[in-house]
């Protein structure tokens, strides 16, 4: 294989997930994973999401994975952008981020930790990783639709690239 076929397959190999933040009022829906086995997220506070599953879109595995993790069925979202996630011990990853401002059900208990209503102003108060209040701020600015480069070795931001040129970190 050429160089350009290898990428492009280990780009095609990447991991995809969703993020989720559901917003009401001045509040997202938070989840503090607590009860994982294993879990690289362990005690971190993230929005809602997860894996794709095979034929999934962005929004089909964001629709399912809300419902999953909160009993919701989402009817309004903003796609906001997605976060490649480069890492020294973890797969790299493709994030799609949303935030839902509408939606209907009640919340259910979550098996992959604890659900809260969190005010925003509060959010960088909580254990989160450094590049997660990099793109609450972008959503936050209502920027638009964006492209956030992450660079972690262990648990420290190394460099942050928006739209693949504005290095924040």
């Amino acid at each position: 294989m050429q160089g350009g076929s290898q990428g492009r397959l280990a780009f095609l190999a990447m991991k995809q997930t969703t993020l989720c933040y559901l917003e009401r009022g001045s509040q997202y829906l938070m989840l503090h994973r607590t009860k994982k086995e294993n879990d690289l997220n362990h005690d971190k506070w993230l929005g809602v999401g997860g894996k794709f599953e095979e034929g999934e879109s962005p929004e089909d595995c964001m629709l399912r994975e809300v419902w999953e993790e909160t009993g919701f069925t989402v009817t309004k979202w903003r796609y906001c952008g997605i976060v490649t996630f480069v890492h020294n011990v973890y797969d790299d990853e493709h994030m799609h981020i949303f935030v839902c401002t509408d939606w209907t059900g009640e919340q259910i208990e979550c098996n992959e930790g604890d659900l809260e209503w969190i005010e925003k102003q509060r959010l960088l108060e909580l254990t989160m990783w450094e590049g997660d209040k990099i793109f609450l701020r972008l959503i936050d600015e209502k920027r638009p639709f964006f492209s956030l480069k992450l660079t972690y070795e262990y648990d420290t931001l190394k460099e942050a690239i928006l739209d693949g040129k504005d290095k924040l970190v």
